[in-house]
């Protein structure tokens, strides 16, 4: 499909890219990865737009596609949502227009058996075959199917795209691209602006894509569940694994480590090349000798270790003063904008301890009531602070508040203790403020770089309550690493606003969904949130489509009613008897697990050669018969409904 063939490029002296190479094949799902600067979205638009590349060429095969998702978007005003994702079908507008052109000119003509009419017939019918084909009649569908996927609801599809915020924009640019159904799919950061549930709707979707996909993500999860190929770009070259993003990092361990011990016996030798080209260079008898060993140097191609990601940063919040036990108190709170009322007469209490996820989709709530309790927003109602509370905020705009005046490196050693002061420029570089960078003023400084050195600087200030806004939007893997290892040992009261699951796992103990004007706490962390949203959206599901199916249900005679109360008999029964096989497996699961608990009793089964052969194969029984009993359910249903 695609070929990348010797391409370099270079900026400003630096190279970017050394005669890099490879290929795309249809069904490969490319994880584009790399440190910060390394190239990756360079990358996708050579690739897009076949320029920008000093030598080299981007092959593609006769007649494939191109969908491109950047970071930036043109917005156009003035068009609705759905007139704007229709742009994605400029072939079927383009028919439709034409059918309806020539059909009016049918309308006006009378003379039905002249040529020129004959030919308006024909071409009216082939006009109607290609939007057949190509989808024209259910395009809509498709359009409904993708945005109600990315997040939107049906009252949305009317309304302007001038009234959405960035991230809503963005998610229409994103419906656009996929609609598009192109050969080959270019995705710069897609989950950027989506919640949890557009997230793995979009997983779904780019898992059963057709074409070849390459994508540039910081999720983890979002890989992992994706792609089947990791490309990384590191010191100007690509190295190719056919492996998701978790396995690759493995892979690539073993690279570096290969590249180390290669690099090491490299050293050695040019060292024992310089010593001899020393011991010789001024001997005339020698000094031809010694000049053949210096081109012998320039000549090798030195090894370069790609050292990024194998130095870890570590440190830990600093002691504040210990809290009461309740935090925050918020009783009949309430806030609107306009005519919008955003959150309405909500109680709730957070206590020392709690390390809450604030969840859901964007414009539900979330930011505002942050900003509630942070008090930089007006509202009704009340929220009470409790004793000792010293409370941490970070958000977007909080970079806005560094003093433009300052160093980077200067604003880190103003609030660095004693003990971290030192690392100030470790610290800089795990949020990737590396060499000159930490000398630069905050003033020319990009949003993204201020937003870094905002929660750098808010992570070594000392705080029991620490609010989170959308923390790891322009972090990279590494950084988002170093910033999840210190929350895990914060030891005060936390709450993150995040769509990124994968930085979530492991630093919550409740779940805060925002959903349609409603606020529900969920205990325990992200994982168990979505176990339950996916169970509470298939019984939605199910229940909705009960209520149509008995909209259309008829009658049954005599005859066929008796019949179907046979089968409903039978399968009963079927299911009675899998029901008491799965007690007795779980029965039987349960005692031995007990029993290996039990240091006598686990000694006895160690000695029985067969025990844990027994207890394998009844757990694989098990889960045999639950798909079993849970197909039969399906069946059972299905009757059930014919009643």
């Amino acid at each position: 499909m695609l070929a990348i063939q010797d391409i370099s490029v270079q900026f400003g002296g630096r190279v970017l890219f050394s005669e890099m190479n490879f290929m795309v094949n249809k069904g490969d799902r490319i994880g584009l990865v790399g440190k910060n600067g390394a190239g990756k979205s360079t990358l996708l638009k050579i690739i897009h737009s076949n320029s920008g590349f000093d030598s080299g060429s981007v092959n593609l095969q006769k007649e494939m596609k191109v969908g491109y998702l950047s970071q930036d978007i043109d917005f156009v005003k003035g068009n609705t949502v759905i007139e704007e994702t229709e742009k994605a079908f400029e072939r079927i507008k383009h028919l439709q227009a034409e059918l309806n052109s020539l059909q009016e000119e049918l309308v006006k003509r009378t003379d039905y058996e002249s040529e020129s009419y004959l030919e308006l017939i024909n071409t009216s019918s082939e006009y109607e075959h290609e939007l057949n084909l190509i989808g024209g009649y259910t395009f809509h569908s498709h359009i409904e199917r993708v945005l109600y996927g990315l997040g939107f609801k049906s009252e949305d599809l009317n309304k302007l795209t001038d009234t959405f915020s960035g991230g809503w924009r963005m998610r229409i640019e994103l419906a656009k691209v996929l609609l598009s159904n192109p050969d080959i799919l270019l995705l710069d950061e897609p989950t950027n602006h989506l919640d949890i549930e557009s997230i793995v709707w979009l997983e779904n979707f780019l898992k059963s894509y057709s074409g070849a996909v390459i994508l540039v993500s910081h999720d983890r999860i979002f890989l992992d569940q994706v792609t089947n190929r990791t490309i990384e770009i590191a010191n100007s070259k690509v190295y190719d694994y056919k492996a998701s993003y978790t396995k690759y990092l493995d892979l690539r361990k073993e690279r570096v480590e290969q590249q180390i011990a290669i690099k090491k016996n490299q050293d050695k030798e040019i060292k024992q090349t310089e010593d001899l080209i020393d011991k010789f260079r001024y001997k005339a008898s020698k000094a031809a000798f010694a000049q053949s060993l210096i081109k012998k140097l320039d000549k090798m191609d030195r090894v370069e270790v790609d050292v990024v990601g194998t130095k870890k940063m570590h440190f830990s919040f600093p002691e504040s003063t210990k809290p009461g036990k309740i935090i925050i108190e918020i009783e009949q709170l309430s806030k609107s904008y306009g005519d919008k009322k955003v959150i309405q007469n909500f109680d709730f209490q957070i206590d020392r301890g709690d390390r809450l996820a604030f969840v859901g989709q964007n414009g539900q709530g979330k930011t505002t009531l942050v900003k509630c309790l942070t008090d930089t927003e007006s509202y009704q109602g009340l929220i009470k602070p409790g004793h000792n509370v010293d409370m941490s905020y970070f958000a977007q705009d909080q970079a806005e508040l560094l003093d433009p005046h300052k160093r980077v490196i200067d604003v880190i050693e103003d609030v660095a203790d004693d003990k971290l002061r030192p690392r100030s420029r470790d610290m800089l570089g795990s949020f990737l403020f590396s060499g000159d960078d930490v000398e630069k003023k905050v003033a020319v400084l990009s949003g993204g770089e201020r937003s870094r050195l905002a929660l750098c600087k808010m992570l070594l200030q000392s705080s029991n309550f620490l609010i989170l806004d959308e923390p790891t939007n322009h972090l990279d893997m590494v950084s988002k690493e170093v910033l999840k290892n210190a929350l895990k040992l914060y030891k005060g009261t936390v709450i993150i606003v995040s769509h990124d699951r994968d930085f979530l796992i492991g630093l919550t103990n409740k779940v805060v969904e925002f959903r349609d004007g409603h606020i529900k706490t969920h205990l325990g962390d992200i994982n168990d949130y979505l176990s339950y949203r996916k169970t509470e959206s298939m019984r939605e599901v199910e229940k909705s489509s009960k209520s149509h199916e008995k909209e259309l249900k008829t009658p049954l005679d005599r005859s066929d009613r008796k019949h179907l109360e046979k089968e409903i008999k039978k399968m009963s029964n079927q299911i009675s008897k899998i029901e008491r096989r799965i007690e007795e497996l779980e029965r039987f699961i349960e005692q031995c697990d007990q029993d290996l608990q039990n240091p006598t009793k686990a000694d006895t089964l160690m000695s029985d050669s067969d025990f844990f052969a027994k207890y394998e194969k009844s757990k694989d029984q098990l889960d045999e018969q639950m798909s079993e009993w849970e197909s039969m359910q399906s069946k059972m249903e299905v009757l059930l409904k014919k009643r």
